[in-house]
């Protein structure tokens, strides 16, 4: 009997032992951030307050512990190794994240469980396990995160659906559980059920890649869709599950037409919560989109004209191109729009939230290099501004109720003056004024999609930008210039400084992070840049010319 067969298979059970360790060991970030689930249940059950009150401290730890294993664990020659669409994308992406939750950890300390923590120390009641929900909030928080971590290294489709699902399952609690009202029920309610529509969406989207590339795994259905692109175009069920994958993450988003939940949901959670929806779902759609567009490439693509003769040009599917350009015009002009007619600054910010969408999928049509790198640049640049102005809605409160309309933040700079310019640093970061972080933020995205030759959107989205600055305005002129009302003098801090931390934090980065633009976008560029040249080579070697 030959050996021959015998040494091939023993090879190729050597590359799967490969590239298995090179997966798992890519993943150790996210185990950390597993144990520290756990290990904040347990805390938040103990019936020593102390060890209640660490809570916090332990999800911190766990995220800055994970943030500092990334470039260790993360290598190129790993991440090669593991068969990643975008190798390096999750290095950058993955510390961003970490450092940005554990400002939204920050935001939510001494918020959770405030009531009945002040029942069990006055002795009104007696202590009891099953009323505290700090250890599951916390727990659901961390399991959040891993599930965006692990979007940004998904190598086929399974695992992104699963970390798809671990990103958005813990957020229905988390609203549900985020304050004891029956707005928060309700909201909890609708974004369940309005997400389980989501999912199946961009599940049948799913179903039809693989249906059209025979196989799930993203490096591979890349492969396919290229030689089909190089032989005479994508297939029709290739397009359709794309379009259908596109709106069902649409939602994870808040993107038209998928967005109607935003405002109610953003209102009726607690505002750590709100902040936390604001970017963690927001970031693993985004994520997700830039991988499944990975797929089919942005180059490369066909078109028959009237002779017969095949010609090829950059650019994404027509029928994806369109629908991603209808769904940012929407996005940023229904966000803008909305926001506009609020006078509750969560539902404000809620609109607002779902106008920066529209933005950031400008960067998705563009492509490699400015536009996914100004993509991922955004993201981080939205997730510190925007968690900074939630957290100082997070800081004050009125007759023991979170603050929620404008008319609260009336003259704050005379009593928080501190307060008052982190809200003014935030809001005009989030208009885009210069020097502020949102401005550079902006310039890429614009800049990229001038280049990809979106000048029609890019004009679209200038006209939002000044749209969005009568409602943000308002969030720096009531703080700074309108006199208190009765309404407002009743404003007080919550009793926990951390939210207002945050705050603080947060402006300061909007002001520093400015000094970093270039290495920040730097980090983004070789994020983003194995995959078009990657595409390119296989057309290439399918009998295209290069693009």
């Amino acid at each position: 009997m030959s050996v021959a067969p015998v040494l091939l298979a023993q090879a190729d059970a050597a590359g799967a032992a490969a590239v298995t360790l090179a997966r798992l060991i890519l993943v150790v970030p996210e185990m950390v951030l597993l144990t520290g689930a756990v290990v904040a249940t347990i805390l938040g059950l103990s019936r020593s307050r102390a060890l209640r009150d660490a809570t916090p401290a332990a999800v911190v730890i766990s995220l800055l512990a994970a943030m500092l294993l990334v470039p260790l664990v993360h290598t190129p020659e790993r991440a090669e190794a593991a068969g990643l669409l975008m190798p390096m994308l999750g290095k950058p992406v993955r510390m961003a994240i970490c450092a940005i939750g554990a400002m939204l950890c920050l935001v939510s300390i001494g918020l959770v469980d405030r009531r009945i923590e002040a029942a069990f120390a006055s002795g009104r009641a007696a202590f009891d396990p099953i009323r505290v929900i700090r250890g599951e909030y916390y727990a659901f928080f961390l399991l959040s995160v891993t599930g965006l971590m692990l979007v940004s290294t998904a190598n086929d489709l399974i695992w992104l659906f699963l970390a798809l699902e671990l990103t958005s399952l813990p957020t229905y609690i988390m609203v549900a559980i985020s304050r004891p009202s029956r707005r928060a029920l309700e909201a909890a309610v609708k974004y369940f059920f309005l997400g389980a529509l989501a999912t199946a969406t961009f599940l049948y989207g799913f179903a039809m890649l693989y249906g059209a590339a025979g196989t799930l795994i993203l490096t591979e259905m890349r492969d396919v869709f290229a030689a089909q692109a190089a032989a005479g175009g994508l297939g029709i069920l290739a397009v359709l599950g794309l379009i259908l994958a596109i709106l069902g993450v649409a939602y994870k988003i808040a993107a038209a037409p998928m967005h109607f939940y935003a405002a109610d949901v953003y209102e009726g959670a607690a505002s750590p919560v709100t902040a936390f929806l604001a970017f963690v779902p927001k970031a693993a759609g985004m994520l997700a989109l830039m991988l499944l567009l990975g797929t089919v490439g942005w180059h490369g693509h066909s078109v028959v004209d009237d002779s017969g003769a095949r010609i090829f040009h950059d650019g994404l599917p027509r029928a994806v191109l369109y629908a991603l350009w209808i769904i940012a015009a929407m996005t940023m002009t229904l966000g803008n729009v909305g926001a506009l007619l609020q006078s509750s600054a969560k539902r404000m910010l809620a609109y607002s939230s779902i106008a920066h969408s529209g933005y950031m999928i400008i960067g998705l049509i563009a492509g490699p290099g400015l536009g996914l790198n100004s993509v991922l640049f955004y993201l981080l640049a939205y997730g510190v501004m925007n968690t900074a102005a939630f957290a100082i809605l997070a800081g004050l409160e009125r007759q023991g109720e979170e603050i929620e309309s404008l008319a609260d933040l009336a003259g704050l700079a005379r009593r928080h003056p501190l307060l008052a310019a982190a809200m003014a640093i935030s809001a005009g970061s989030l208009i885009g004024l210069p020097p502020l972080l949102g401005f550079w933020g902006k310039l890429y995205l614009f800049i990229g999609g001038i280049q990809a030759g979106q000048i029609g959107l890019v004009i679209i989205a200038c006209i939002n930008s000044a749209i969005s600055a009568w409602y943000y305005l308002r969030l720096v002129g009531l703080p700074l210039l309108s006199p208190p009302t009765p309404q407002a003098e009743a404003v007080v801090p919550t009793p926990s400084i951390w939210p207002r931390v945050a705050a603080l934090s947060g402006a300061a980065a909007i002001l520093l992070l400015p000094l970093l633009v270039q290495p920040l976008v730097e980090a983004a560029q070789g994020a983003t840049s194995a995959t078009p040249a990657d595409f390119a080579v296989v057309l290439r070697g399918a009998g295209a010319p290069a693009p």
